[in-house]
């Protein structure tokens, strides 16, 4: 797929005119050339797993890699080059691979500080985006990110792969057509022990101060440490949520997806009480989420696993329940018992219901695996929206709604005090430390990058 995109120096230099490709134009070059050519930022955990995912998909070719790792930039490269015979580009400085010409989309699949201003310079750039959650590392981040898709008519998804995955829709016709009855209660948890916490770095080679400065970005400048940035950026403010953000990012996006429906107010404890290794976000987190009409609880452990099995999202109605994970779903009905059998009794044999009858259907679904049935059906969503000009399954909309209840989750937790929200005006209601906390300052000269790139959208 072969299409012109205005130069991204001189577009940030101010020039006066921009060349925005319409969907039209689009289709017709797509007509002649089905083949859609993709960059991928970050050769990670995940970001293997995308590039993988996308070079299994017989109308891609990987053209690009950036990675300012060195062994993984040498590793992403090889894959590619093995599995499609062709070579792609290796760049160090993503700026450069969305100044060429050969790549109509890209791939983010970096540290979470840097999603947002990616996906908004991408856009500016005139690619299309596929970006991992969480989709931002504070609420504003979301807003200037739907500004820019919407300025250069980019095609952006989510990497909330769970809404790809069969079992995940049928979940969300089950509860918007009420089959466990009036769905009250969502809980949404995660648990692990991973006590006394992570000690060592997981990169061994270090960064030239050149990548090291590139890595942080707009986040705050400090001197290298090997411990704050491959895989262990999760676990400080400056890059990430921790697992609120990275974990509960999927559990909420499904009971929204389900629902429709924004919160009202947030309410949290938590605090890193027994880990002693590498971070700063909490090891155990409660919070309670107040939506219109239903509840849902976050329980997060990082220092016991509790129940084997026990991570997982519920959703509970007057008829009964339905729990879904990556591998499965399952309905498990309410019976019919008569509340005058369920008093209590201390002095009698309690009554008895004979042969009670469900309130629901059971239902059991299993056999899904995580990554054939919910990461390839992303990528291909995502390459079908290319050509058709379609939103994304996952879209930036819906997924900033998602997006915006971890982050006051996390804020609430933070100042630990109950967190109102406005869903209407979206903005954080007669809390002006906590509506503070919806943004945060870029550090230079990242700053002006976005400036540059947002100006055009105003």
């Amino acid at each position: 797929m072969t299409h012109s995109t205005n130069d991204r120096r001189n577009f940030l230099k101010g020039a006066a005119s921009a060349s925005v490709m319409t969907a039209a134009s689009y289709e017709n070059i797509l007509g002649a050339n089905d083949r859609v050519r993709v960059g991928c930022i970050g050769i990670g955990l995940i970001g293997k797993r995308h590039l993988l995912d996308f070079l299994s998909q017989p109308d891609c070719e990987v053209t690009g890699i950036s990675e300012l790792y060195e062994p993984r930039l040498t590793e992403g490269i090889e894959t590619a080059a093995e599995k499609q015979k062709t070579k792609p580009e290796g760049f160090k400085d993503f700026r450069r691979m969305l100044d060429s010409k050969n790549i109509d989309a890209v791939v983010v699949s970096t540290p979470d500080h840097w999603h947002a201003l990616m996906t908004i310079l991408a856009c500016a750039a005139g690619k299309d985006v596929y970006v991992e959650k969480p989709l931002t590392l504070f609420i504003d981040e979301g807003r200037w990110m739907i500004e820019a898709e919407k300025r250069y008519k980019r095609v952006v998804q989510v990497g909330t792969q769970q809404r790809s995955g069969k079992q995940y829709t049928e979940c969300v016709d089950l509860i918007r057509n009420q089959h466990i009855g009036e769905m009250r209660s969502a809980r949404l948890t995660s648990f692990r022990n991973i006590s006394p916490g992570f000690t060592k770095p997981v990169g061994t080679q270090p960064m030239s101060e050149t990548d090291w400065q590139m890595w942080l970005g707009p986040a705050p400048y400090t001197k290298f440490d090997a411990n704050r940035c491959i895989y262990h950026f999760r676990w400080f403010w400056d890059y990430s949520g921790g697992q609120t953000t990275n974990l509960m990012a999927h559990n909420i996006d499904i009971v929204q997806w389900a629902t429709g429906a924004k919160p009202k107010s947030v309410a949290a404890m938590g605090g890193r009480y027994s880990l002693t290794g590498l971070g700063e976000t909490p090891d155990v987190i409660e919070a309670i989420i107040e939506f219109p009409g239903f509840l849902t609880t976050w329980s997060c452990r990082e220092m016991s696993a509790g129940q084997p099995g026990a991570g997982s999202t519920s959703f509970f109605g007057t008829k009964g329940m339905l729990r879904i994970e990556r591998s499965g779903m399952e309905v498990i009905p309410d019976m019919m018992i008569p509340a005058e059998n369920l008093i209590p009794s201390f002095t009698a044999p309690r009554t008895v219901t004979q042969n009670p009858q469900p309130r629901t259907q059971a239902i059991k679904r299993e056999g899904f695996e995580q990554v054939r049935d919910q990461f390839v059906p992303h990528v291909r969503n995502f390459l079908d929206s290319i050509k058709s000009r379609q939103p994304t399954v996952s879209n930036l909309q819906t997924s900033q709604q998602t997006n915006i209840t971890t982050h006051l989750v996390n804020i609430a937790q933070k100042l630990k005090r109950t967190i109102n929200w406005d869903a209407e005006r979206e903005t954080i209601i007669g809390d002006k430390e906590a509506a503070r906390l919806m943004s945060k300052e870029y550090r230079a000269p990242w700053d002006k990058e976005l400036k540059a790139a947002l100006s055009k959208t105003s």
